[in-house]
């Protein structure tokens, strides 16, 4: 039994990592003011990017920083069109996941179901590993759980201490009271949809070259809209998406131990996007004032109105 409860939780940290890493990257972009429904997509294009580059050199941490650097590239494409534009940003959104889901599957499709001779090993931190119980589950993962705990640490002191993380948060509370402190708002909503856009794709490469041995068209199997889903949960603070990423890793452990139990595999795969409609259910009953929303999330920002 103890070798069953050690495994599950050690999986479920495995689970949430990605859901940690595109959440954070969305809290950051959202406090801007930019409503990014396009992370499913980036996360698609990093996880594609990040296997090809890896199973081509040999190199995982090589396809990691090409993952970043492409769901950086791709997330312009919501910024140029959310921003310079104006444009509708549920639509561009949408329009980028479709983009990114298109090109994830036409990229890949060479490399369905070849296996990953070499993958990101799992790190066994020096005399912290060997704690009974806690070592196994905490202490020996991928370096990239430790990267997604250290970035959601750092986003929150980032957004909440730093100057140019309060700025960032103004532009998303009163971007014209922001300007007139002589902060250009274009700027910084540019470069917060580009970090959540690295941010998902760093968690795409996990999902490729770390959490799975091969490559799978739908990879991402909608943790981005679930990411996008955990942005509220958490309240759009950094440190709280911790706890609620590895909640959803979780549940989506849960469905493979569920499975013995002659469940039906088609009720259990749907147990994450249940559990999501339902929070945001709960959520929807809450008093909006107390959900620390950006009070322009999607609102476009026209420099001529007064």
């Amino acid at each position: 039994m103890e070798d069953i409860i050690i495994s599950t939780l050690q999986r479920t940290m495995v689970a949430g990592t990605p859901l940690l890493l595109a959440t954070t990257g969305e809290i950051i972009c959202e406090r801007s003011g930019i409503l990014n429904l396009g992370v499913e997509g980036v996360m698609a294009i990093g996880a594609v990017v990040a296997f090809i580059v890896t199973i081509t050199t040999g190199q995982p941490w090589l396809g990691v920083l090409v993952a970043i650097g492409a769901g950086m590239a791709i997330s312009i494409v919501h910024a140029f069109a959310s921003v310079t534009l104006q444009a509708n940003q549920v639509v561009s959104g949408l329009a980028l996941t479709m983009l990114g889901l298109g090109l994830s599957g036409m990229l890949g499709k060479p490399y369905v179901g070849r296996p990953l001779q070499i993958k990101m090993d799992d790190w066994n931190i020096p005399f912290l590993s060997d704690i009974p119980y806690l070592g196994k589950i905490l202490f020996s993962q991928s370096p990239l759980f430790y990267i997604a705990i250290a970035l959601a640490f750092g986003s929150w002191f980032f957004l909440e201490r730093t100057r140019l993380g309060i700025q960032i948060r103004s532009t998303g509370e009163n971007p014209k009271a922001t300007e007139t402190q002589g902060v250009n708002v274009s700027k910084l909503r540019y470069l917060s949809v580009i970090i959540g856009g690295g941010f998902s794709g760093l968690a795409g490469a996990h999902l490729s070259i770390s959490y799975s041995n091969s490559w799978i068209e739908g990879m991402t199997a909608g943790r981005g809209w679930i990411a996008i889903a955990l942005t509220i949960f958490a309240l759009w603070n950094p440190g709280r998406a911790i706890w609620a990423a590895f909640l959803f890793g979780g549940i989506f452990v849960i469905q493979y131990l569920l499975q013995p139990l002659g469940i039906s595999p088609n009720f259990l795969s749907m147990l994450p996007y249940i559990a999501t409609l339902l929070i945001l259910l709960l959520i929807s009953f809450k008093d909006s004032k107390k959900l620390n929303a950006p009070a322009m999330l999607g609102e476009p920002y026209k420099r001529d109105e007064r």
